[in-house]
């Protein structure tokens, strides 16, 4: 659990990129109220809240930031956001912390971001404090990080040392031309079988 001052640290340090896995429930649609933000306006979230758990995407593909912890809560009627809500609720892993591992990079397609971080080595620099400033605030302790993507994890796998995480594990990314059922299906038998492993 987390406490509601690491709470309140976390949305005013870090709320322009992170987020939680915690969305307001699905309505006739599965894209509905991904955007209604009221549960992150009280203290009843704080139970549900997952520190030792994080999700990793790899950068803002879309959009900036308009108020705190909207990352990952995408209104857009292209976002794909609602695969992961469907994904993991009811799990052991909803509740988790989400952030980007790049920071204050927009781009759409995730393939220019290794050439982009080529060009630009101070942006991978910064963006690895900021994510080690992360595992900090949140008092996370051998963290689990889920990384959507193949890009996000080489990153993380290849830059953080296997001291500063539990495990590591490569979940498909969610803007995977599937649908929510077959998302859910793949991530959580692509947990399983990494946790197999040992």
């Amino acid at each position: 659990m987390i406490s509601q001052n690491q709470y309140e640290l976390i949305r005013e340090k870090h709320g322009k990129y992170a987020s939680w896995a915690v969305w307001a429930k699905a309505l006739d649609k599965p894209k509905s109220n991904m955007g209604d933000m009221a549960i992150f306006g009280d203290n009843k979230v704080l139970p549900i809240l997952k520190p030792n758990v994080l999700m990793a995407g790899l950068n803002l593909s879309r959009f900036t930031i308009s108020e705190p912890f909207r990352n990952f809560h995408d209104t857009s009627p292209s976002g794909q956001d609602y695969k992961i809500r469907f994904a993991f609720k009811g799990t052991d892993y909803y509740g988790a912390y989400m952030t980007d591992i790049i920071k204050g990079v927009v781009e759409v397609d995730s393939k220019n971001i290794p050439k982009h971080l080529k060009e630009n080595p101070g942006v991978l620099a910064d963006s690895l404090k900021i994510f080690r400033q992360e595992l900090r605030d949140l008092g996370a302790v051998s963290p689990l990080i889920l990384a959507f993507g193949r890009i996000a994890y080489d990153i993380i796998k290849e830059n953080l040392s296997s001291a500063e995480y539990g495990k590591l594990i490569r979940l498909t990314h969610y803007s995977h031309q599937i649908g929510k059922e077959k998302y859910r299906e793949t991530v959580l038998a692509e947990i399983k079988e990494a946790s197999c492993k040992g």
